[in-house]
């Protein structure tokens, strides 16, 4: 992923590897575009010819229910699952067993990657988190520009928002990027990791009972009732030790942040508790938090704010809003 490479030869580059690592016969990686279809656009083992001219219609053929559902599909003869659909153009017909993963970003599915195999088995379940793992290290760069399709023939892009209060603000943009790129994600010293892990945890809720004991964060009321929800997820036992699951099972304690969060997401979507539903943008606050906590970095605020500031965010939690000086923000 760090490689010099154009996007489409780093997935090029990544079928052939993934194949020859998981012993399948096939491997392939399809892109969401802007209708929601999914189009080929890698593979090893299926014909050449293919990549960029097939394309499955939105929840269509098993790529399409992955998409849909944003969870894994493990199926040891895929040509009788009444979701399958059948490609003449990528001479699919030959293999039976089948495993597919989401590539998930915010929760929606950008892409998929499937293996094959000719043979009648079923992927175990240390291969499928194989799969999940480099799913997640793909998420990024499918949802690059570079794969993305322009709103505009000159680049422009014109993005709608949810009015919450009337008038008009005129300022500079500033963009909300909370994210922190996770450059490796196999770990050369477990042990080294789950203490990084531990301190760095430990550094996230000392941060967060600062912000809590801030002047200008009420003593009651329903402000400080989501910011004290906020540190409850931060000491939150569950959350704590899927972390540390993820360091033991050998990824760096960034990567294990990531994992972590890859996993619960579409859960928490799917939840029909509102209130738990809402509790997302926590958990994606206190990732986002932790990461910066491992990467010496303590706030998402964007440096040198101008006073006319107009924060554009993708999304945003309470506590990342009380990162930025409010005197200087006139829109959001």
């Amino acid at each position: 992923m760090a490689g010099p490479e154009s996007g489409q030869d780093k997935l090029d580059r990544t079928v052939v590897q993934v194949a020859a690592n998981m012993v399948a016969e096939v491997c392939s990686i399809y892109v969401r575009r802007r209708d929601g279809s999914m189009e080929l656009f890698a593979t090893e083992g299926l014909k050449k010819e293919a990549v960029h001219k097939t394309h499955l219609k939105p929840g269509e053929g098993l790529v399409g229910q992955i998409a849909r559902h944003a969870e894994p599909m493990n199926l040891s003869e895929a040509h009788t699952h009444p979701a399958f659909s059948y490609r003449p153009e990528t001479g699919e017909e030959v293999y039976h067993s089948f495993l597919g993963v989401p590539i998930l970003r915010h929760g929606r599915a950008m892409g998929v990657l499937t293996v094959q195999n000719r043979t009648h088995r079923q992927y175990s379940d240390e291969e499928v988190e194989a799969l999940q793992t480099i799913a997640m290290a793909l998420a990024e760069l499918v949802s690059a520009p570079e794969f993305a399709v322009n709103d505009t023939t000159d680049g422009t892009r014109r993005i709608g928002g949810a009015s919450l209060s009337g008038g008009i603000a005129i300022g500079h943009l500033v963009h909300h990027e909370p994210r922190v790129a996770v450059a490796r994600l196999i770990a050369d010293d477990p042990d080294h990791e789950r203490t990084r892990m531990a301190g760095a945890l430990t550094e996230l809720r000392r941060t967060i009972d600062d912000m809590l004991d801030r002047g200008d964060v009420p003593l009651a009321g329903e402000h400080r009732d989501i910011l004290e929800a906020y540190r409850m997820f931060a000491h939150d036992r569950g959350w704590n030790r899927r972390l540390d699951e993820a360091v033991q099972a050998g990824l760096t304690a960034e990567a294990a942040v990531e994992r972590v969060l890859y996993d619960m997401r579409p859960k928490m979507l799917k939840r029909s508790d509102t209130f738990l539903r809402e509790r997302l943008h926590d958990l994606d606050d206190l990732s986002n938090r932790l990461l910066r906590v491992l990467a010496g970095r303590t706030t998402a605020a964007a440096e040198d704010l101008p006073a006319d500031a107009i924060l554009v965010a993708r999304s945003m939690g309470p506590a990342e809003l009380l990162d930025y000086e409010r005197g200087k923000l006139c829109g959001l």
